[in-house]
């Protein structure tokens, strides 16, 4: 598969970058561009922070995951207590960081 020109991979795996998440996610749609984003390690807390019900409804259900591995090891259940706002199909595994790689045209990591 080719690399998309139009698609940003986003790789999250700090708590600390919200803001410019947000921030990057809008900037790229402005620019007509598809963000693709998988939150790991510490990152998963994003999912309880109060802007990430707003980034859940700007990025299509097929383009934002968590690890799912990540999320179990931070304490949290990740069958019975998926974050609000995510589906079962959004707990994901590193094979979709592998996903963002091969079709994301460029790539950033916070």
């Amino acid at each position: 598969m080719a690399k998309d020109p139009d698609k940003l991979g986003i790789f999250v795996t700090t708590p600390q970058y919200m803001t410019q998440l947000m921030k990057i996610v809008e900037a790229a749609q402005r620019a007509g561009k598809k963000v693709k984003i998988f939150l790991t390690f510490k990152a998963i807390h994003l999912t309880k922070h109060a802007e990430f019900a707003r980034l859940v409804k700007m990025v299509p259900e097929e383009d934002l995951a968590i690890c799912a591995k990540s999320y179990s090891c931070e304490g949290f259940d990740a069958e019975a207590d998926i974050p609000a706002g995510l589906t079962a199909q959004q707990m994901r595994s590193q094979t979709f960081h592998g996903d963002i790689l091969e079709e994301c045209g460029k790539y950033i990591v916070l």
